[in-house]
């Protein structure tokens, strides 16, 4: 199926686009061309197998890793302020 110059004006008046006999031209040969190279694309044949992955968890178990109160006191010794095992800081209301 070729694109005439018809086409092309057409194409041009729905986009409300003016153009001369020159850019008709060569939008005509342009478009022509844009068309076969599409018509070579739906022509090619493609085989391929489906591919089914099998999908696992990636995400690894929440399991503690430290002893209980191992940081807490490296912490609460650079704190500059502590009451008891906890960081005292000033009331913000």
């Amino acid at each position: 199926m070729a694109i005439t110059k018809e086409d092309v004006k057409n194409l041009a008046d729905l986009a409300r686009i003016e153009i001369d006999d020159k850019e008709t031209e060569k939008m005509t040969k342009e478009i022509d061309s844009i068309l076969v190279y599409v018509g070579q694309i739906k022509e090619v044949k493609v085989t391929s197998e489906k591919v089914v992955l099998k999908l696992h968890n990636v995400m690894r178990d929440d399991v503690v890793t430290n002893a209980p109160n191992q940081y807490a006191e490296k912490i609460l010794r650079n704190a500059p302020a502590r009451e008891k095992s906890y960081l005292k800081v000033k009331k913000i209301l």
